[in-house]
């Protein structure tokens, strides 16, 4: 696929619908609106001046179709909306199909729904907005609304001028096909984690004198996979973190337990020895053939074997995650009854994101004969099932690439619901995070502005005074 603008600014947004439209298609952004015969091509020119129309032109096997824009709607928000609508139709009438979320292409379609419920406004104007405007599916949009309904709900739990948390461990017992986070196996750091637990309690002093006087809500420990950590490390971090932080505010003390191959019960005693109140035990899936394709190393069994030492460990809130559109599975109703036999407290499902960094996209003519399939029914019949089960869509994100244009949405019995997830979303309370390609966030001023770690362990652990400044910067 070709791609000219006569403008650049919209070039994200464009390139976001052509990702979805056509996913895998290399995109190519050409100077000037040539085109060899037969090459698909689109080419978006906007109008200059008073009285012109902007206009965008789709070629496609030989056939030219254009869609044109009124200069009645060239103020700065009306022209990206009308734009995006006229590609769209385009797009759609080429491929034969449309969009769930239609002409979005950002990760937070929540916010959308969010902002209007800030403004007083009900389901109705949500719907004219999203459906008339953005051309999003009605199922979208409806769960939109409910889940900024519960979002607004969840968010009141929040202390006043509070903050949340977050430690990372970018370790693994070994890095999952489709995975592009900042993740090692933890084999090859074996004689680094003392070293790495060392320069998380460096960073944690100095979030906690920098935040001294203000309410710590949520602590999120995340990665990777925490837990591969042994008992004395974590140990060392959670006790440092019980005795140097006010935790009289604490809502939620989330560990991502994760793989199944990585616990056993000396470590959930030890993570139930302080007030860690939520843990994720992460199958994907409960297909055997499907955990040794994507690099689990782990079985079946591993995961009932996990959940269950969990809840003889004491834990009353459990988070489970799958992902629909693994390669090879057409759907995830197995998966996701058997996980729900299980009784957890928290479900999310993610759908498939092949991302530029993973392994699934460096080798995917390997795993070419593979379906990777998503779809509005199969995200569906998961919601019923969840909601059968007494589980409600509490917050949701996207991703580029994502298998059938669809979306990650986490799902809780209520009470239950993550907190620290639908701040992640909302951005509406500052982020201290610590840790190898660890970001905090600060929120002020309703500006948002971040504070990113270096992402090599190595490096970030020669460069912890630097991390610190940065957040020193960041905050202070």
């Amino acid at each position: 696929m070709l791609l000219y603008l006569s403008r650049e600014q919209y070039e994200y947004d464009l390139r976001g619908l052509l990702m979805a439209f056509y996913p895998g298609a290399p995109i190519t952004k050409i100077e000037e609106p040539l085109s060899e015969d037969g090459e698909r091509a689109l080419f978006v020119f906007f109008a200059e001046k008073e009285g012109e129309e902007s206009c965008v032109r789709l070629v496609s096997e030989g056939t030219v179709t254009e869609e044109h824009i009124p200069s009645a709607f060239l103020d700065a928000k009306g022209e990206k909306t009308r734009m995006k609508q006229a590609v769209y139709r385009l797009l759609a009438k080429d491929t034969g199909h449309t969009l769930p979320w239609g002409t979005l292409t950002g990760i937070r379609p929540v916010k959308i729904a969010m902002q209007l419920l800030e403004e007083g406004k009900d389901l109705s104007a949500v719907r004219a907005h999203m459906e008339g405007d953005l051309l999003v599916s009605p199922g979208k949009t409806a769960l939109s609304y409910d889940i900024a309904v519960r979002e607004r709900g969840v968010l009141g739990r929040l202390s006043e001028n509070g903050y949340s948390l977050y430690l990372g461990v970018p370790f693994c017992p070994s890095i999952c096909l489709y995975c592009s986070f900042s993740s090692y196996p933890v084999a090859r750091f074996k004689k680094q984690t003392g070293a790495y637990v060392e320069a998380l309690l460096q960073e944690l002093a100095f979030v906690a004198e920098a935040f001294r006087d203000r309410p710590l809500d949520t602590i999120y420990f995340g990665g990777g996979t925490p837990t591969t950590l042994s008992p004395a490390e974590l140990s060392r971090v959670l006790s440092y973190i019980t005795g140097h932080f006010d935790l009289g505010h604490l809502k939620e003390w989330t560990v991502e337990a994760g793989r199944p191959d990585s616990l056993d019960m000396e470590k959930l005693k030890t993570l139930r020895a302080f007030p860690v109140s939520r843990i994720s035990v992460n199958p994907q899936t409960m297909r055997q053939e499907t955990l040794d394709l994507i690099g689990r190393r782990h079985t079946v069994e591993d995961v009932y074997r996990a959940f269950r030492m969990a809840r003889d460990a004491g834990f009353d809130d459990i988070n489970m995650d799958l992902i629909a559109g693994l390669p090879g599975e057409a759907d995830i109703d197995e998966t996701l009854e058997k996980v729900l036999d299980l009784g957890p407290e928290n479900v999310t499902v993610h759908s498939l994101a092949v991302k530029r960094a993973s392994r699934l996209r460096l080798e995917m003519e390997r795993y070419s004969a593979y379906q990777m399939e998503n779809s509005d029914e199969a995200m569906e019949r998961a919601r019923l099932k969840l909601k059968d089960a007494g589980l409600f869509p509490y917050y949701l994100y996207r991703q580029k690439n994502m298998a059938g244009n669809q979306e990650n949405v986490g799902y809780a019995k209520p009470g239950k619901e993550g907190l620290y997830n639908v701040l992640i979303m909302e951005e509406v309370q500052p982020i201290a995070a610590v840790g190898a390609g660890a970001t905090s966030k600060q929120v002020k001023d309703g500006r948002i502005t971040r504070a990113d770690n270096i992402k090599d362990v190595l490096l970030y652990l020669q460069s912890v005074d630097e991390m610190i400044e940065r957040k020193r910067g960041l905050f202070l």
